[in-house]
């Protein structure tokens, strides 16, 4: 009742204060279940449509490309000269494993994430609905929110996922053959394999039962722990409970948080597995057995250890923690795989293996007020393509690009057709928008409508750090060197174009070529450098699929130019006829 006076606190004002308490709890009380049977309505009808097209979409896809995945693995393995055959033999000894890894979590994870994305998200999208402000607007999108738009959701994850798997997966594997060969040969001794893989083997046989045994006996503790939380936040009106537009979504996560600690010990229990593996890299980097037995047991305690921040329980682990390296793993940026980790506002030094169980934090949580200043990566990636968009525009009113370019990148599909827009335009927006954001001193990049994202606003997702914090070195490397206008002119020709020397030497864009080979060196440099980070963001979830909405848009648009220009130029000769 405590819980539901509180609900009543937030959602009187919207009515006459001649009404008794009593009325007004039972109106909260009425709305919050007949969303939650709503929710659960829609869920039992939208979610089995919704879960069989991303099943058996994914599913398929799956079963569908594991020959080309296979055979593409298989050819680059051969192909890459970083190992020698010895190491080469080994790692094609272990692929059937990996690949039958990869079948069996796959499929797995396409049933899980099918079936709650299709009964959850109209649920979900029930309780949103009360973010609209007039009643009969919250009647409406209770009723309609999270139906078709459901549907239409795991088609777009069926089709992202396809992307992944088709183009990025395929691309990744090409840049690894086409890498510049390495003077450092990744060497093999044959006395090593047998104790890779029984090191390997008593991975498994430790860490998945005990990291299992840690996520249950610690999962009682999250549940109450995160109730406490959750229950104290809306009685002291804080965190998600600050608002009363997210009462009833917060409401339905103190619901849901049973449901929130099962996923987490089922994720603890998956991550384990490539915990356990992992002894056998340990093996062959130290070139020591007894490393990676160490390994074995260290990991134990880094996982327990974890879990103890995070849940703010005793600092610290009762399992020994051996050092199972020769010396310490440099931790040069966020982006090393084993960098430091913020829990709960505190640094911990724990590596990546340990932090296995993914378990949502039950710290104090922001406001909604202070949330909403944060930019979402939905925001900068629709930013982005706009601005790519804009600048596509741009360069087909000037001529510079064709609509047959636009054409080449529809139809390309892994080969080097249609570079020119689908590299070259995304390093040519983002280019100016480095511009544009250094010009005004901004703090961090600048992009359309004056939105400015920065180190303390930004996602905080490691998809953004992989983009983000290169894209800023970049930044202040350009800064730093101060390129005149002509320099400017020359880069953007070089991002545009790329190796293409004659599509480069048709646009007459006032650019001058540096005539000292270091600065000529510097700038080379950052045009590499971008281009390589548009290449990676390329690989991303949804990129390409929104990247081809925004060619298609260009291409509509260069169809729409021709148009008008030919019906003008007839009316100008019908005109000088008469």
């Amino acid at each position: 009742m405590v819980v539901f006076l509180s609900l009543y606190d937030y959602f009187a004002m919207d009515f006459s204060h001649t009404w008794s308490a009593g009325l007004k709890v039972l109106y909260v009380l009425f709305a919050f279940c007949s969303a939650l049977f709503l929710g659960f309505l829609k869920g039992v009808l939208v979610g089995p449509v919704s879960a069989l097209i991303l099943i058996i979409g994914n599913v398929g896809i799956i079963l569908g490309l594991f020959p080309a995945h296979v055979a593409w693995t298989i050819y680059t393995l051969i192909k890459i000269d970083k190992f020698d055959v010895p190491l080469k033999f080994a790692i094609l000894f272990g692929l059937p494993a990996l690949f039958g890894i990869w079948l069996g979590l796959s499929i797995a994870g396409s049933v899980l994430v099918g079936l709650g994305y299709g009964f959850f998200t109209p649920w979900v999208s029930t309780f949103e609905a009360f973010r609209h402000g007039n009643e009969l607007k919250k009647f409406k999108h209770c009723v309609v929110d999270g139906t078709w738009g459901t549907i239409k959701g795991s088609c777009t994850v069926v089709r992202d996922f396809a992307d992944i798997c088709y183009h990025s997966y395929p691309l990744y594997l090409k840049e690894l053959r086409e890498s510049p060969a390495s003077d450092e040969v990744r060497t093999l001794r044959l006395i090593h394999v047998p104790a890779c893989i029984l090191v390997g083997v008593l991975g498994l046989m430790v860490e998945i039962p005990l990291y299992t045994a840690i996520a249950v006996v610690k999962s009682p503790y999250m549940l109450f722990k995160g109730w406490y939380r959750l229950i104290h936040d809306l009685i002291s009106r804080e965190g998600p409970f600050l608002e009363g537009a997210c009462i009833p979504i917060a409401g339905l996560t103190i619901l849901m948080w049973p449901i929130v600690v099962v996923g987490s010990i089922l994720l603890t229990v998956v991550s384990s597995i490539f915990v356990g593996l992992y002894a056998a890299v340990v093996v062959y980097q130290e070139r020591s057995f007894k490393r990676g037995v160490t390994y074995v047991i260290a990991m134990v305690a880094e996982f327990d250890e974890y879990t103890n921040d995070w849940l703010y329980l005793r600092e610290g682990t009762i399992f020994p923690k051996p050092q199972y390296r020769k010396r310490a793993v440099s931790q040069p940026s966020e982006l090393s795989v084993r960098g430091r980790q913020v829990a709960g506002g505190k640094l911990s030094s724990a590596p990546m293996e340990a932090s296995a169980m993914l378990m949502p934090s039950v710290a104090n949580s922001i406001s909604f007020r202070e949330a909403i200043h944060e930019v979402k990566m939905v925001q900068i990636w629709g930013n982005l393509m706009r601005s790519c968009e804009l600048r596509g525009k741009e360069l087909l009113d000037a001529e510079v690009i064709t609509p047959s370019d636009l054409y080449e990148c529809l139809k390309a599909e892994r080969s080097n057709e249609g570079c020119i827009i689908s590299v070259g335009l995304p390093c040519y927006s983002c280019f100016h928008t480095l511009l544009n954001s250094i010009r005004t001193n901004s703090a961090g990049l600048l992009l359309l409508d004056d939105v400015e994202v920065t180190y303390l606003n930004r996602p905080h997702d490691k998809l953004m750090d992989w983009f983000f914090n290169p894209i800023m070195v970049l930044k202040e490397q350009i800064k730093v060197i101060k390129l005149e206008e002509g320099e400017v002119r020359f880069l953007e020709r070089v991002l545009l174009f790329g190796s293409n020397s004659q599509r480069m030497e048709a646009w007459d864009n006032g650019s001058s070529v540096p005539q000292d080979a270091l600065r000529a060196a510097q700038i080379q440099g950052i045009s590499r450098r971008m281009i390589g980070m548009m290449r990676s963001a390329s690989k991303f979830p949804t990129y390409r699929r929104k990247f081809r909405q925004v060619v298609k848009a260009l291409s509509t648009y260069a169809i729409q130019k021709e148009a008008t220009i030919r019906s003008n130029s007839i009316e100008s000769t019908s005109v000088e006829d008469v």
